[in-house]
């Protein structure tokens, strides 16, 4: 071991020095053991980041020859199959059943399990080990290769133990953040399905307080009208699009200029868009007040709204219920299927009163703003999180 500088950020308390050694000075590198007759088996599928997402209950008898790797509280678990994906898992359970793939190198320490976690995340170490990796498809490192990398480590154990907890702590809060993001995401999905009448009904399962009666049948017709004022060429036009899955409206980017034959038409904020194309993958959106005044071509037709709740509106057309029976009206081809305006406006609906669209749009947008408010920890832990590994460790 050789002492080396200090890495950018470290707790003042801790002075000691800072060494460089073999992983397998560290660790002892898949340790041998027998396998119990009943496990819960874990492939390279069952991690994801750092959290165990799934497992599979096995057998002695059934198991795959690739289930070897008994694990023990305090283990660490690299992926040594595309190590650019950092799935690798820290094992805290105090159980003795749990049996991971040889895809990964298990990790017993020697130093604190939480530090050598977060050390083995760190961008330089994981481009260390893609440079010893084979194959191109699936890059791999073997266990072997993997032991030899040298790595800095501070020696004392406290200064490891506050750096593995602070790591720790965050990989804590970004999975409560995931699990809270995935509930709510979960509960939007249930209330989409609920709070709309299913085919061949004519009110909904369930329904905001103060609100009854028949939802009325009718079509879009009465609600939009489609806009249509010309603005420039694609040469010069600020252009929009609209993202899949229900995922808003965006600036479009292009790597070159459209042609100066292409007519565009201006947009406003607060209209109703959507693409011809894409219509089958939720491709619909309200246009931003950001992107007011951007143009697109005719295939985006873009509608000024009246008389309609814009949210409930959005949400309506979202649902796979309505979007899938746009397939059976659409013209073309299988692969070029489109819907054109004068067919997207006849298409049948039901519509409640406005004081109840504006009730079910407030109650989608409250779920909409939980779920951008999670996304945006999410993103901001995640950040601080690479931050920290790039300036904690040399």
């Amino acid at each position: 071991m050789s002492d080396i500088s200090i890495p950018n950020f470290r707790f003042k308390k801790y002075t000691s020095n800072l060494v460089k050694t073999r992983l397998s000075k560290i660790a002892t590198f898949n340790p041998k053991s027998s396998l119990p007759e009943n496990f819960k088996y874990i492939d390279l599928e069952s991690v994801l980041g750092t959290e165990l997402v799934s497992y599979r209950e096995e057998t002695r008898e059934s198991a795959p020859s690739r289930a070897q790797r008994v694990a023990q509280k305090g283990d660490v678990f690299y992926q040594m199959v595309r190590p650019y994906q950092k799935n690798n898992y820290l094992f805290y359970l105090n159980e003795n059943n749990y049996v991971f793939s040889t895809g990964y190198a298990q990790l017993r320490p020697k130093v604190d399990s939480a530090f050598l976690l977060a050390r083995l995340q760190e961008e330089g170490f994981v481009n260390k080990v893609i440079e010893r990796c084979t194959g191109t498809s699936y890059p791999a490192i073997n266990s072997k290769d993997l032991s030899r990398i040298s790595i800095t480590i501070p020696e004392d154990l406290d200064e490891q133990s506050a750096i593995g907890s602070l790591f720790r702590t965050l990989d804590d809060l970004l999975t409560s953040y995931k699990d809270n993001l995935a509930n709510y995401q979960s509960l939007k999905a249930t209330m989409l399905s609920k709070m709309f009448p299913k085919a061949g009904q004519t009110v909904p399962e369930i329904r905001l307080d103060g609100f009854e009666g028949e939802w009325k049948k009718d079509t879009l017709e009465p609600y939009l009208t489609e806009s249509r004022i010309s603005g420039d060429t694609g040469l010069t036009a600020k252009k929009i699009t609209v993202k899949l899955w229900g995922k808003g409206v965006i600036e479009k980017e292009e790597k070159y200029a459209g042609s100066s034959n292409t007519q565009y038409f201006v947009r406003k904020a607060g209209q109703f868009i959507y693409s011809k194309l894409d219509f089958q993958n939720q491709a619909f959106g309200i246009i931003p007040n950001e992107l007011d005044g951007y143009q697109s071509t005719l295939d985006l037709p873009t509608f000024d709204i009246q008389n309609i709740d814009p949210k409930f509106l959005l949400e309506y057309v979202m649902r796979r219920e309505f979007y899938e029976y746009q397939g059976l009206i659409a013209n073309g081809s299988r692969k070029a299927k489109r819907i054109h305006p004068e067919d997207f406006l006849v298409m049948p609906v039901r519509i409640p009163s406005l004081e109840e669209q504006q009730a079910i749009g407030s109650y989608f947008s409250n779920l909409d703003n939980l779920i951008v408010a999670h996304q945006e920890k999410i993103s901001q832990l995640e950040t601080l999180k690479k931050k920290l590994l790039q300036d904690m460790f040399i």
